[in-house]
């Protein structure tokens, strides 16, 4: 029998056995926190784990106690971070992002075309929510264009409210006498504004000169503007270079100044030529004398080759120079074989073809 003296020095020893084994401090658990927070717990003493904020607990215990063994027991506890919306579908956008997770951050952007309404980013609060608010995708729109000096809109077709779309154009022109300097077509630009307004300026021209030989008219005014015109015309036997009618150009120029020139004797009696891809007989279509600029062709002989070929004759303001390989021959010389009269040579023939 064991005496009472021994049972209470055992009770005792076990005791201060086990009152000395406390628990440590705790494992850290991935965004989660512990309180009370200490190196060590006497057996009985309570902690409780809670997930940071953002993140949200799945499985295992939250609060243990410090049992007398000192071990704490094996936590299974997981904190996962909160799960925002789905930020859906940026219309006339693009949403970039990794993922819907707090504390992630998803980006937008606009077409061209399209500003953002609201901020370019967002973020996954604590709470699970997008913050700021999603934006949305606006069209550029221009303010109504300004409209230059001496200048009217043309071409406009504004939306409701009196704006226009990106992209849009607008066109403008002068008030009559004025000249326009840069693009008449004006676009609303991705910045909201429109691109360089062209000017208007006053335009005079010096009253047209009259040429030798010829005459000018143009409005009976005190002052010529742009867009006036002025026309021209020769005496008989002279040939209008240049255009008959001229304008005020924009620099203040006229256009072109035309000249008079003079037509050309015809000094040869007998010759079959070329006028305008037709054999003719130059002493009677030309009988008159030729205009300024009239082009013939003269057959010429090659004797080497015993065939013709032909060279080209221009009047030009009253000269006209006969090619030298031309032979004209007199009536009397009936033996003698016109160049007219020969078989062409091989490039020739292609060309009279």
């Amino acid at each position: 029998m064991i005496s009472p003296g021994l049972i209470f020095f055992l009770s005792f020893l076990c005791h201060v056995t086990i009152a000395g084994r406390t628990c440590p401090k705790p494992n850290d658990l991935p965004f989660a926190k512990v309180v009370p927070l200490k190196t060590s717990y006497e057996p009985g003493e309570e902690i409780l784990y809670s997930c940071l904020p953002g993140y949200v607990s799945r499985g295992g215990m939250r609060r243990f106690t410090c049992p007398l063994s000192g071990f704490w027991p094996i936590n299974t506890l997981k904190c996962i971070p909160r799960v925002c919306p789905f930020a859906g579908i940026l219309e006339n956008g693009a949403v970039r992002y990794t993922t819907f997770e707090y504390p992630n951050t998803i980006s937008f952007s606009c077409k061209t075309g399209f500003y953002l309404d609201g901020a370019d980013s967002a973020k996954c609060t604590e709470e699970g929510k997008w913050s700021p608010d999603l934006p949305v995708c606006a069209p550029i729109t221009c303010p109504p264009p300004s409209i230059p000096k001496f200048a009217e809109l043309s071409v406009y077709k504004p939306l409701a409210g009196n704006n226009t779309l990106y992209g849009d154009n607008a066109v403008l022109k002068c008030l009559p006498q004025y000249a326009m300097f840069g693009n008449d077509t004006i676009t609303c630009t991705a910045h909201g504004n429109w691109t360089e307004l062209p000017e208007c300026r006053e335009v005079k021209c010096p009253f047209p000169s009259r040429p030798d030989n010829g005459f000018v008219n143009y409005p009976a005014k005190e002052v010529l503007y742009y867009k006036d015109k002025a026309t021209y015309g020769c005496h008989d036997t002279f040939v209008l270079d240049g255009p008959e009618e001229v304008e005020c150009n924009k620099f203040g120029l006229w256009s072109a100044q035309p000249s008079c020139k003079a037509s050309c004797k015809v000094s040869v009696k007998k010759a079959t030529v070329l006028y305008e891809g037709e054999r003719v007989k130059f002493q009677e279509k030309f009988k008159n004398g030729m205009l300024h600029g009239q082009k013939v062709s003269f057959f010429c002989k090659n004797k080497e080759k015993k065939c013709s070929y032909t060279e080209e004759a221009q009047c030009l303001d009253g000269t006209f120079e006969i090619p030298k390989c031309f032979k004209e021959h007199s009536s009397l010389a009936f033996w003698k074989t016109d160049a007219s009269d020969v078989k062409p040579c091989e490039a020739d023939a292609q060309i009279q073809k």
